[in-house]
């Protein structure tokens, strides 16, 4: 998984790839002319976790393609990171839509990519937390920007079931919102034909 990072590791990066390419390896003493010990291990700490970089020994490591890098930036990860979260949650509004249908909805793409995410509003610091950590943009309420971002929805409580491990507003509400907009008639149709008496 492809994160981005500070300048100053987006420069050495730059660096070490125009040095060596994808396939040269090479070692953390590349910088050692250019800045201190613990700013080395730094930056070859969050190079190496941001996935820019792998480990190819113990002491030797190799550049990610920047082709590579730049599509990570941009995959969608949200679905995946949110499995590590303690707080309850639910997907809501239209991400339920999406997921209830099985994504014969789908209202991203890379360029903008929403979630719209239910949250007990006690734990709204934690979730601020938890995406600004991982850096995913976050919102409450409303808000926009490239790629992907959280719109988080404080509530009092939070109703969610279980749909392919992910935390998800109840199928009864989900269809009873899309019944109500044309543009989802084809998600809502799909969702009353594939659960039948049980979306009632």
């Amino acid at each position: 998984m492809i994160n981005e990072i500070p300048q100053y590791c987006l420069r050495a990066y730059a660096l070490f790839f125009s040095k060596h390419g994808s396939r040269e390896s090479f070692k953390q003493a590349d910088l050692e002319w250019i800045v201190g010990q613990s700013m080395r291990k730094k930056i070859f700490s969050v190079l190496l976790k941001a996935g820019w970089i792998v480990k190819e020994s113990r002491n030797s490591y190799r550049c990610i393609e920047p082709e590579k890098v730049v599509k990570g930036l941009v995959e969608f990860k949200v679905p995946e990171l949110i499995k590590d979260a303690e707080k309850p949650y639910a997907f809501s509004n239209l991400s339920a839509v999406e997921i209830w249908s099985d994504y014969s909805y789908v209202q991203r793409g890379m360029e903008k990519s929403p979630y719209f995410i239910k949250i007990l509003k006690k734990d709204l610091e934690y979730w601020k937390g938890f995406f600004n950590k991982r850096n995913i943009p976050n919102y409450v309420k409303k808000g926009s920007t490239i790629g992907e971002y959280i719109i988080l929805i404080p509530v009092k409580s939070v109703a969610a079931v279980d749909k392919g491990g992910l935390k998800v507003e109840p199928l009864k509400e989900t269809i009873a919102m899309a019944k109500e907009n044309e543009m989802f008639s084809y998600a809502y149709n799909y969702m009353r034909n594939k659960y039948g008496s049980a979306s009632a």
